[in-house]
């Protein structure tokens, strides 16, 4: 099933105006799979109608990706073309706004070398560590979507034939965008409106820690001092609120990078740079990853965890009611935008510096001194079931329940 002109107008709409939130004169940057053309033509036409000056449009192929990982030298994974980086930083630094499109093809790497992987990896996190510097203050506008392909649809539903299969995960991404509403923007500003409540009460609590309890967890989080909780839209710094992450039904903070202890195991598989690692389990002391598992992709998340020294810590935390959209479902999409927002979930690495009051203003030493985490890397995995209990300490000690059985008690 192809979407139809409406349908997709529709989803360009929304990535235009809600996603980025386009302005008048500001250049565009699509970050798009070949299979995406259709909707990238119609996003260019959304965000020129918006009063776009440019839209640059970078196109990227696993299929192509997979050659270079099997036949290039080993000496082609150390190396990043710093034109491209240099070019991304620029437009950041100019203002532009970013959209990716992400669909992944989740067993397209199991027969790549992990070693070549996690060079890539690397390799391309350092390259774009001021690219990124902007994404993860959230000075520019940015976002992510998905498209429905044959190889992610065949992962997701694989008894279904790949054309029913590819309609039912198009009608999936559809349902969690509000696609499928007739007026989806609108639908969009009661959503965000709905997680800003939940922000300011959690904000308002002043949580100096989070207890987590489910089947093969027994975890606490310290909090920062100055945490903050975001949720929903954002304000980039020229006070262009945007949505980084559509589909979205999650509330996240900092944790303190020293003050994470206990067990947590995942309850979803995690799709990382192309290669699956399910079943796993990390134990923390300290803040720091010291002993982990896994039943699949032991190898892949042992190079996660090695990829820097902060890369075995945690930079973010996120709760997400059990029963959302996106949970009820009750499928795994092998693609972490969707499966984060069905699951409550941790993310290795890379603390956003929003999170922090006054963080965007602070320098390396200033951030780490008041909790976050620095890493070239920033990979959420889920955590949350129906099970899962999460209470909250107060400044004065009180334990205060905030999840229970999954789902908010608050």
């Amino acid at each position: 099933m192809v979407p139809t002109k409406e349908q997709l107008e529709k989803y360009a709409a929304l990535a235009v105006h809600v996603g980025v939130n386009v302005q008048k004169g500001q250049t565009l940057v699509v970050n798009a799979p070949l299979q995406a053309v259709e909707l990238v033509r119609l996003i260019a036409v959304k965000a020129y109608e918006a009063g776009a000056k440019h839209v640059h449009v970078e196109w990227n192929d696993e299929q192509l990706a997979h050659i270079k990982y099997k036949l290039a030298p080993v000496e082609a994974f150390q190396e990043y073309p710093m034109w491209k980086a240099q070019g991304l930083t620029e437009m950041a630094e100019n203002g532009a706004a970013f959209l990716s499109i992400y669909s992944p093809s989740p067993d397209l790497m199991k027969d790549v070398d992990p070693d070549r992987i996690s060079a890539a990896t690397k390799t391309n996190a350092s390259a774009l560590k001021t690219y990124k510097s902007y994404i993860m203050a959230h000075k520019v506008a940015w976002s992510l979507i998905s498209i429905a392909t044959d190889q992610w649809a065949q992962k997701v539903f694989p008894d279904l034939p790949t054309d029913a299969a590819v309609e039912a995960l198009w009608n999936r991404i559809f349902e969690a965008t509000r696609v499928n509403l007739e007026d989806p923007i609108e639908a969009w500003k009661k959503h965000n409106a709905h997680l800003a409540q939940t922000v300011e009460l959690l904000n308002n609590k002043r949580y100096k820690q989070l207890i987590y309890e489910a089947p093969g967890t027994s975890l606490t989080v310290d909090l920062p001092e100055k945490h903050v909780w975001l949720g929903g839209a954002k304000e980039n710094a020229k006070g262009v609120w945007f949505n980084p992450n559509m589909p979205t039904e999650e509330v996240f903070t900092m944790p303190h990078k020293d003050g994470v202890n206990g067990v947590v195991r995942s309850t979803k598989p995690l799709n990382y740079a192309g290669q699956i690692i399910d079943g796993f389990s990390l134990t923390f002391k300290d803040g720091k990853v010291v002993d982990f598992s896994a039943k699949t992709g032991y190898d892949a998340l042992k190079r996660l965890l090695d990829t820097d020294d902060g890369a075995g810590r945690l930079g973010e935390i996120a709760l997400v009611p059990h029963q959302s959209p996106i949970s009820n479902a009750n499928l795994i999409f092998y693609n972490t935008l969707f499966d984060e927002n069905a699951s409550s979930h941790l993310a290795l690495g890379q603390a956003y510096q929003v999170n922090l009051q006054g963080g965007t203003g602070m320098s390396e030493k200033e951030l780490s001194d008041n909790g976050a985490n620095t890493s070239l890397v920033h990979v959420d995995f889920m955590i949350g079931s129906g099970d899962m209990n999460v209470d909250g300490l107060t400044p004065d000690g009180r334990r205060e329940p905030l999840i229970r059985n999954g789902n908010w008690a608050v």
